[in-house]
């Protein structure tokens, strides 16, 4: 099949639409509203800091923020650059959580000073999980993430086990995870309880305490997708309270819009190529909105069977509505 007789799908951008939301929720919040918004998959990211700088540039310094996050994590350093970064242009942060909020997207939301959580929401764990170079593959050729709780659970289920023989776990962990690997996840553990506690020292004066709740959420809970709920978020020390069911309902209106958005956005030129428009993260706050879109070929190797990238156009789109005027533009980010 010829490329240039395809028609490559493109996802809407709805700026008008959610723009005539966020003046609404403004209203009711009687405060700055601004959008963390991430499709499924999309995640948090080390450019997504240089999105929020432009929006809070254009928003100016307030004294409350209200910050709506929708997202199922990404890296956690980000997360601290990204609660840094706020801190800096207002005084107090609410954060606003109508639906998923996970694991990196906790630990932003452990930088508010309160947290409004939705009857469908819910925060996660924080434990760490890597993708190392050196981790194991998948069958379809694909780098599997290991996280020290996996392999902690491993070794405890190893021990409690009888073994008359009494050999080493280890002997038998590194036929299929390197050992490399496994120092890289115990790590990154000790990174993700110093990242919670740092977060936490925004608003928490008690380092304790701080240090605390960062060990709750990174090792008190079997699985890294456990649901926290409102209730139990309360009992772990966290400040939260109930959405405004009309907030709530006018963030899921939001949280529509930018679904469509970020649709999937596949175009199948035949059983080894297609193209990806998907749109992945946007930002967006009162006449202003941010996004990264996917612009990208992929093409299947079958000799090493995995696909990858090609002809990468991919990159972070700039809205801005002056008066009647609306400017579009593209946000050069390396």
């Amino acid at each position: 099949m010829n490329k240039s007789d395809v028609e490559v799908k493109q996802p809407p951008v709805l700026f008008e639409k959610t723009q005539e939301l966020i003046p609404k929720l403004e209203e009711r919040l009687n405060g700055v509203f601004l959008t963390y918004w991430n499709s499924t998959n999309g995640s948090v990211c080390g450019n997504d800091v240089i999105g929020f700088y432009e929006v809070l540039n254009h928003i100016g310094k307030t004294d409350t923020l209200y910050l709506f996050i929708k997202s199922d994590g990404g890296n956690g350093t980000v997360a601290l650059r990204i609660v840094n970064l706020l801190r800096n242009y207002a005084k107090k942060i609410i954060v606003l959580i109508p639906l998923e909020c996970a694991s990196a997207a906790t630990m932003m939301a452990l930088g508010s000073d309160k947290i409004l959580m939705g009857p469908l929401s819910y925060l996660t764990a924080v434990d760490t999980s890597i993708t190392h170079s050196l981790s194991p593959m998948d069958k379809y050729n694909n780098k599997v993430s290991v996280s020290l709780d996996e392999v902690s659970r491993l070794l405890n289920l190893w021990n409690e086990q009888e073994n008359e023989q009494a050999e080493n776990p280890y002997k038998f962990l590194y036929d299929h995870i390197h050992p490399l690997v496994i120092g890289a996840v115990d790590r990154a553990s000790s990174l993700s309880i110093r990242l919670c506690k740092e977060i936490l020292s925004f608003h928490i004066e008690s380092e304790e305490e701080a240090k605390r709740i960062s060990e709750v959420l990174n090792s008190e809970y079997p699985s890294h997708s456990y649901p926290i709920t409102m209730r139990e978020a309360q009992r772990i020390g966290l400040n939260v309270d109930s959405l405004d069911p009309d907030v709530n309902d006018l963030l899921l209106d939001l949280n529509e819009c930018y679904s469509e958005m970020g649709q999937i956005a596949l175009t199948d030129y035949d059983e080894n190529n297609y193209h990806n428009n998907e749109i992945l993260n946007i930002l967006e706050g009162n006449s202003i909105q941010i996004f990264y879109q996917n612009d990208k070929d992929w093409h299947y190797r079958n000799e090493e069977r995995r696909w990858v990238p090609m002809n990468d156009e991919s990159g972070w789109h700039k809205i801005i509505k002056e008066g009647d005027e609306i400017k579009k533009s593209m946000l050069y980010v390396r």
